[in-house]
């Protein structure tokens, strides 16, 4: 079943794949996957045409590469703020390339794991489950082992403004439709929020902090198990 964006939009790793002090608060707008020894890396379709960067534009683009490459586990909370304006808030975890899980808090019980090769939406309440391969998602660009968006993807807005710097992308394959906005801090360098659009024009925005990167975690919770069976990592 192919899932809306904004069913997607936690990630996150992209995400999800982030980093910061407290919970950010910057402006807003912003075929399976191959699995190997080497983690996910799936192939991803050529960019097309996209917005004629600047140089500095450019250094802001790989900027955000080396951010993300740098990271290998993250961990934190986040809020999510949904095209009806309702906040959910919850934890994440994740590990690169390709695995994360999102817990929303209760009264929700919904659950979000990626086990690098799928991505899989399961209600604990009513224990159903949509599952998607992450390769058709729009957080695959960010997920991979190595992330090269001025080669991988379509660039459609470089802004720096005041102290934060905003990157609009999308996929150029028809399997990832969709884009996404990064909002990145400036000092430090980390990413703030993410907001996806999806193909009905629905805007979905996650906003991240309490963030530690780098720990140990266990692969276990990455694993996607029977909906009846799942229960949500304490």
């Amino acid at each position: 079943m192919r899932l809306s964006v904004q069913r997607l939009v936690l990630v996150g790793a992209l995400a999800a794949l982030l980093a910061g002090p407290a919970i950010a608060e910057g402006d807003k707008d912003a075929a399976a996957a191959a699995v190997g020894g080497n983690g996910w890396n799936a192939e991803v379709a050529p960019a097309g045409d996209g917005v004629v960067l600047a140089p500095e534009q450019t250094a802001l683009v790989k900027k955000v590469d080396d951010y993300f490459n740098s990271l290998t586990t993250l961990q934190g909370k986040f809020i999510q703020i949904g095209a009806d304006k309702k906040r959910m808030r919850g934890k994440f975890f994740v590990k690169r390339p390709g695995k994360f899980r999102f817990e929303y808090n209760r009264p929700s019980r919904q659950l979000i794991v990626s086990d690098g090769e799928y991505l899989a939406v399961q209600d604990l309440d009513i224990e159903t489950e949509d599952r998607v391969a992450l390769d058709q998602t729009p957080f695959r660009l960010l997920l991979r082992k190595e992330v090269n968006l001025l080669k991988d993807a379509k660039i459609l807005r470089v802004e720096e403004i005041a102290d934060t710097v905003t990157v609009a992308l999308q996929d150029k394959s028809p399997d990832s439709p969709g884009r996404i906005t990064l909002i990145m801090s400036k000092e430090p360098f980390e990413l703030q929020q993410w907001t996806t659009l999806d193909a009905q024009n629905l805007e979905t925005t996650v906003k991240v902090g309490n963030l530690e990167k780098g720990g140990e975690l266990d692969v276990s919770m990455f694993k996607i198990k029977p909906v009846g069976l799942t229960r949500a990592h304490p």
